[in-house]
């Protein structure tokens, strides 16, 4: 299987903040933001993959600013990194001044997910070749984020995560 680079996996969703998806604040609703971020990491991470994909984690979502109503809000994903059958989705989420056309990021996100066959049994994924700075960064993050992962849940001792013991050293 040949490795993939971020760019390929690239999703980029546009739409509208309508009222019905807002709260009593007039800001787009956190769960509505989040269905929207979940569905361009499944097509990124389909786009890597070519298989089907389950959503296996959110594993950070940030809510740094809020999407009033009547915004432009775009949601772009891409795989940031790809281990056996699962990959790490990073997700930005974009608002347009009505104004100036100015784009601000206002939220973002890391998914994983796992590619699956018709049975829902994991199957392998390509790995991913990161090109710019930014991919980079995420890329030897995402293996860090896991290692943490993995500890919490307490299926992998500590002392063998190494790439989050070097941030120590």
């Amino acid at each position: 299987m040949s490795p993939k680079t971020p760019k390929e996996s690239v999703t980029i969703l546009t739409d509208l903040v309508l009222p019905a998806e807002t709260n009593p604040l007039n800001n787009l609703f956190g769960g509505e933001l989040l269905a929207r971020m979940d569905r361009a990491c499944s097509i990124a991470a389909r786009r890597h993959s070519r298989r089907i994909v389950v959503t296996a984690s959110v594993n950070h979502v940030s809510f740094a600013k809020a999407v009033p109503v009547g915004s432009v809000v775009t949601v772009e994903a891409k795989v940031s990194r790809a281990f056996k059958s699962s990959m790490e989705v990073y997700v930005d989420v974009w608002i347009e001044d009505r104004e100036s056309g100015l784009r601000t990021r206002a939220n973002e996100g890391i998914y994983t997910f796992v590619a699956v066959d018709e049975t829902g049994s994991p199957v392998p994924v390509a790995q991913i070749i990161p090109e710019t700075a930014l991919e980079k960064e995420r890329f030897d993050g995402a293996l860090r984020r896991k290692q943490l992962s993995l500890i919490l849940s307490g299926k992998m001792d500590p002392h063998n995560a190494t790439e989050l013991k070097a941030l120590f050293s």
